[in-house]
């Protein structure tokens, strides 16, 4: 079983991006649970979504402790709780322009993989608008779901900017890609 947390700040995109995530999976032919946690469901406050992935039902209904990916919209939240949740193979997804070696330094014992998501986002036309760059940049750190599947979704799904929000996935994938090649 695959377990996500997608951690962020209200107005990030935070819980679109997990419903988003949980419909890829489920268009897979995957078993999807997906819930959230809004805490002061004000913008700013952080926001949770959790999901949990598998070939067969899902029958587990508590919160996820160990997550196998952990994707964050703020790299101000990697601690505490969100940090508790990650063992040493987890995959950290987080939007921030710092480097691989500048988490590695920071956040020892983490396998951190940035994203600038939002110069990203900018380049493609989308202002701060992360959650697509972040979703190609997760998808591509787990491996799952394939991008093409994501662009469909996107395509279908966002209610506006759709090749934007499709050019701001594969830039994340590829800004990935690129990191995962550069450091094998």
């Amino acid at each position: 079983m695959l377990q996500i947390i997608i951690q962020g700040r209200g107005g990030q995109g935070a819980q679109t991006a997990g419903n988003l995530l949980a419909k890829a999976y489920f268009n897979e032919g995957r078993q999807v649970q997906a819930f959230a946690s809004y805490g002061g469901a004000r913008r700013g406050t952080p926001v949770s979504s959790f999901l949990r992935v598998d070939d067969k039902p899902v029958r587990l209904r508590c919160d996820i402790e160990r997550a196998d990916a952990i994707l964050c919209f703020d790299a101000s939240l990697l601690q505490g709780a969100l940090l508790a949740a990650a063992h040493p193979q987890t995959l950290i997804v987080v939007n921030s322009a710092r480097s691989p070696a500048e988490f590695r330094t920071a956040l020892p014992g983490y396998r951190v993989v940035p994203v600038d998501g939002l110069a990203i986002s900018r380049q493609a036309g989308l202002g701060r608008i992360v959650n697509s760059a972040l979703l190609g940049g997760l998808a591509r750190a787990v491996g799952d779901p394939p991008l093409e599947l994501l662009e469909r979704l996107l395509q279908a799904e966002s209610p506006k900017l759709r090749d934007e929000n499709v050019a701001a996935c594969s830039a994340g994938y590829r800004a990935v890609e690129a990191q995962l090649a550069e450091a094998a």
